[in-house]
């Protein structure tokens, strides 16, 4: 069977597993006969390349090829992310630059759910005016983006993943839409 690479412009409001008793999943998105790939054996199944909150919107991938996926989420890979971050508070320059070093420096990520207090690696932040910026990651660690402010007393209001690797989310890609990768969009993955 030919493997699967997809790319969707998720919404918020779906979770990133196949089944949910409280939100609507991503997979409800894909169309029947790509759904059914759910129940597939394994490297048949369909499954998201790491995943996204529920409340964060963008960039996602599906796969049926587990050698990719592994490769794109493993922490050794360093795989880069860009988040664009709305925030609740405005960001005055000078703080500006206080969150670019602590973010470079790496924080302490605040205990979350299921996730420990834990260090964060560095992280790149460009401001785009005094409440949104974007954020470049290479690690995943739970909730990472949305911790990195708490632990410097703001919070994200919206968050989207506009980059993973090479991909750059189109936005004319429809929320909700999904498109087919080209050979050279997964090549330029796998060469991350």
């Amino acid at each position: 069977m030919e493997k699967i690479y997809l790319l969707m412009n998720k919404p918020a409001g779906y979770v990133c597993s196949a089944v949910s008793d409280s939100h609507k999943t991503v997979y409800s998105l894909l169309p029947q006969e790509l759904q059914q790939l759910l129940q597939a054996k394994r490297g048949e199944k369909i499954h998201t390349v790491g995943r996204l909150d529920c409340e964060t919107s963008g960039l996602l991938l599906f796969t049926t090829d587990g050698i990719f996926s592994n490769h794109l989420t493993r922490p050794e890979s360093h795989v880069i992310k860009v988040y664009k971050a709305c925030l609740r508070d405005k960001v005055s320059l000078s703080e500006q630059e206080d969150y670019r070093e602590k973010f470079q420096n790496g924080v302490m990520l605040p205990a979350e759910k299921k996730a420990p207090e834990q260090k964060s690696g560095p992280a790149k932040i460009e401001f785009l005016n005094d409440k949104e910026c974007l954020v470049t990651i290479s690690e995943g660690k739970f909730h990472q983006v949305r911790r990195l402010f708490l632990a410097v007393g703001n919070e994200v209001l919206h968050l989207e993943r506009q980059q993973l690797g090479q991909l750059i989310l189109n936005p004319q890609l429809p929320s909700g839409s999904y498109r087919s990768l080209i050979p050279e969009e997964i090549t330029s993955l796998y060469n991350q």
